[in-house]
Order: structure tokens, then sequence, then C-alpha cells
């Protein structure tokens, strides 16, 4: 299935051009990566055909995705990503013809319910804003840059709050309403 999962990378990131050979091979490269990780999951989603995918693993306490985190990582992330509740997703690709139907949202809502998670946290390179725009209008925003050795310079790191959406305690991010302006 991985060949299948490359092309749909390839079909959805360029909506119908040619995709460059090296970005189809960094996925599979990633995915291979990925798997590795203890607590890996993935979601597929078919119709008559693959329709998208979504992928990730926990971040704990001894992990080494917060390195290069550019200042203090924030308190609450910090306690959260100790304990055990925080899952990165590091892909979510969705064919074209579906995302106007909502299977985005359900992939990631799935895949952090499966893994009884409170907060998501995934990687988006600074200069890419369609991705930006994406993710923010599926209720993430930005909590920090993270410097990598490898890959983009700077990237942007994009947290999830799943802790309000799910009861009415106190927000783990610290956002409060009667601070948001």
């Amino acid at each position: 299935m991985r060949e299948d999962l490359a092309d749909l990378y390839a079909e959805s990131t360029t909506a119908g051009t040619d995709v460059d050979y090296r970005s189809r091979e960094d996925f599979l490269r990633r995915l291979a990566d990925d798997v590795r990780q203890p607590g890996f999951g993935m979601l597929i989603a078919e119709t008559t055909t693959l329709a998208g995918c979504a992928f990730g693993f926990p971040v704990g306490r001894g992990s080494s995705w917060w390195h290069g985190f550019d200042g203090p990582l924030p308190p609450d992330v910090e306690h959260l990503t100790a304990s055990g509740r925080v899952f990165s997703i590091t892909a979510i690709v969705v064919h074209p013809r579906e995302r106007d139907r909502g299977l985005t949202e359900r992939l990631q809502k799935r895949l952090f319910a499966d893994h009884q998670v409170s907060l998501g946290v995934t990687l988006v390179d600074r200069a890419d804003e369609y991705a930006a725009r994406a993710f923010s209008a599926l209720g993430w925003r930005q909590i920090g840059e993270l410097r990598r050795p490898t890959g983009p310079a700077v990237l942007r790191v994009l947290a999830l709050d799943l802790w309000n959406a799910r009861s009415a305690a106190p927000d783990p991010l610290g956002r409060h309403d009667s601070t948001q302006g």
C-alpha cells in the first residue's frame, strides 16, 4: 500500500500537475521513519479508491520531537508531553475531491480519539502559507517555532487543543476568554 499512499500524496499535493519525484520520495521516507516511532498510528479512508490518510505518533517525555523549539516550551504543553497526552500528526493527505466533504477533520479527530490525547501538534514549514491556513481552518494555532538541523530552516509548531473539545475544564494552552482579543 506504500506506493498507493505515495500516489495519493502526489495527486493531493499537486492538484493535477506533475509532482517532483524528490517530493514523493521524501513522503515515503517520512512515512518509513514515522512507522518506526513507538505508538505510530495511521488511518486510511477509502471510497471506490484511496481517499485519504492521516498518521503520526505520540510525543512522550523522552521524545526528541521538541528539540529545536525556539524558547521555553509552554508549561502546560511540557506537562501534557510528560504525561503522554500529546500526539503529533505528521501527515494528513486527502484527495482534492474529498476536501469539501470534511474528511480531513474526521481523520484527525479519529486519530486523536484512538490515542486518547489532550493536545495535537504538527509542524509546518514557515513558508507554506497554504498548509498553515488549512490547519488554522481546522482550529489549529501556532504556539511557537522550531529549528531543525535538516529540512526547512524554520517550522511553525501548530497545536490543536483537544481538552476543551471534550470538557469545560481549563484550557491546557492557557487561553482564557477574558484575555482573548
